[in-house]
């Protein structure tokens, strides 16, 4: 099958969609796919460009069977809103205008929350009259509305309602979390046109490891400290102030925050930590994907963390794969919804409302105290990894695909809980 996919972020980016993206797109090579994805100069999140590349009208590479098709784009950090709307609207024409001269595909997917690619691939999916398939990661204008980038108005009015004109337009929308999926069948969309496919891990890139001395010495981790980590993108939807204020009600213990990643809010965190005089704080910038599992080597327990909001309880942050794959106990403070019941059904981890630095503190203080607790969660950590792969993920994407190629309407899959383990 020939597979034309539109999404702004790519390796050599590291956030969530890059990975995403590219670790399926390698199975579908692998299985014998043509496999296209139109994307841009890398240049997340600072909104600088990579080394070795440049942003040009039109270049092809190669990565790892996947032809890339990178098109000039305005290119903004990932702050503020102005200029990251125009960032997104340069990438929704140029991908556009690339991808109506590409080579005639099976099917045409666009995944969010970059809301403007997905515009284009509906709008060229209409021209080119192929079958559309619209990747729902994240519920996009509710969420820029949820961490406060913009204002419930007119505007986010007319967005929405858009939104919903390609969910309708869509031959198949596939969404990330059971949450998305109940969200738009409330909002009028057909079940039968809706497949949920969970997020993964690639078992290749993360698996248990000991404990990386070297890295540690490198950044004044100590042997005996307990390493509470989050490693992933400082963002407004990720209220990493909360763990600051942790960090204060832990201060005298041998508890070590390692935060690791980029982001909107990261220089603020890192000054507030400063005049905090926070000492059991650290902050290492973003990592090349091939050193993540080092770093989350250091850990003791993978801190998952967002804004207490009830958009939020509907995401299923990607790095709660990562970590069942590197086999380590979970935290998550977040709105009780998707992300923690997996972790809680899968008995991996502990739950705490979101933005409750008493509550982190005291789940912190018990993990760190209670060992036999810690190593029950990371041995059920790492099982449940198995049920929750990138293959898996890759070939549930493919089966829908199919489906849609071949004028099958009703796209829904047999829930997780139905599929037997790898």
């Amino acid at each position: 099958m020939k597979i034309l996919f539109l999404a702004d972020n790519f390796p050599p980016e590291r956030n969530a969609q890059a990975s995403r993206v590219y670790e399926r797109a390698k199975y579908w090579v692998k299985w014998g796919n043509e496999v296209t994805v139109i994307t841009c100069a890398p240049n997340f999140p600072e909104g600088k460009i990579y080394p070795g590349y440049r942003n040009r009208w039109y270049q092809v590479e190669e990565i790892s069977g996947i032809r890339v098709v990178r098109v000039k784009t305005f290119i903004a950090a990932n702050a503020g809103t102005v200029l990251r709307i125009l960032d997104f609207l340069s990438y929704m024409i140029m991908a556009s205008i690339a991808a109506l001269l590409e080579g005639r595909p099976a099917v045409l997917a666009a995944t969010s929350p970059q809301f403007f690619c997905a515009v284009a691939g509906c709008f060229v999916s209409a021209v080119r009259r192929i079958s559309f398939v619209f990747e729902l990661s994240d519920l996009w204008p509710e969420s820029i509305v949820a961490v406060g980038a913009m204002k419930r108005s007119l505007a986010v009015r007319a967005l929405e309602k858009m939104e919903l004109f390609m969910y309708r337009r869509a031959a198949a929308v596939v969404a990330l979390t059971s949450a998305f999926k109940e969200n738009l069948v409330h909002r009028g969309i057909s079940p039968r046109k809706v497949a949920v496919v969970l997020n993964g891990v690639d078992l290749e890139q993360y698996e248990p490891q000991s404990k990386n001395h070297g890295l540690a010495g490198e950044w004044g981790i100590a042997s005996d400290e307990f390493v509470v980590g989050y490693l992933g993108t400082h963002g407004m939807a990720h209220a990493l102030v909360n763990v600051l204020n942790c960090a204060e009600r832990t201060r005298g213990t041998r508890i070590r925050y390692l935060f690791v990643g980029s982001g909107a809010e990261r220089e603020s965190l890192i000054a507030q930590a400063k005049q905090r005089e926070l000492t059991s704080v650290t902050f290492v910038p973003s990592q090349p994907k091939e050193r993540i599992a080092s770093f989350w080597s250091l850990c003791d327990v993978a801190l998952i963390h967002l804004k207490n909001d009830p958009a939020f309880a509907s995401v299923i942050p990607s790095k709660i794969f990562e970590a069942m794959g590197m086999g380590l106990p979970l935290l998550i403070a977040a709105p009780q919804g998707e992300g923690a019941r997996i972790i809680l059904e899968q008995n991996s981890g502990v739950w705490v409302p979101a933005e409750d630095p008493e509550a982190l503190a005291n789940a912190v203080l018990t993990l760190e105290k209670d060992r036999v607790l810690l190593k029950q969660l990371a041995t059920n950590s790492v099982a449940a990894a198995a049920k929750f792969t990138r293959e898996r993920q890759a070939q549930e994407m493919m089966t829908v695909f199919e489906k849609v190629t071949q004028g099958i309407r009703d796209v829904t899959l047999p829930s997780r809980s139905e599929l037997p383990s790898t």
